[in-house]
């Protein structure tokens, strides 16, 4: 399986709605760690277009997007664009067990 970076980018005025729905997110979230599926994800910085960077175990990159699509803030119109890259790890001590 390939690891790929998903980036999520927020819908404008979304922080409240956002975190209404946090804790199903990161519960969803989880549970995708729990397959193996969710290597590390987290929002991007204050400083920073709102959004998230998540890091995900697939075949392809249409499993994924696939594996984003139950994600609460996905449901919930939260996210208003889904980026995929698939993605190397080389060096550093996250590859080593990637």
């Amino acid at each position: 399986m390939a690891v790929y970076a998903v980036t999520y980018v927020y819908a404008e005025g979304s922080a409240a709605a956002r975190d209404e729905h946090r804790p199903a997110h990161r519960a969803y979230l989880d549970e995708l760690s729990a397959k193996g599926v969710n290597l590390c994800s987290g929002p991007f910085g204050p400083e920073d277009e709102p959004g998230a960077l998540l890091l995900l175990r697939a075949d392809t990159r249409v499993d994924a997007v696939a594996h984003t699509e139950q994600d609460p803030f996905r449901r919930n119109g939260l996210v208003t664009d889904v980026q995929v890259r698939e993605w190397t790890p080389v060096l550093g001590p996250l590859a080593a067990h990637l």
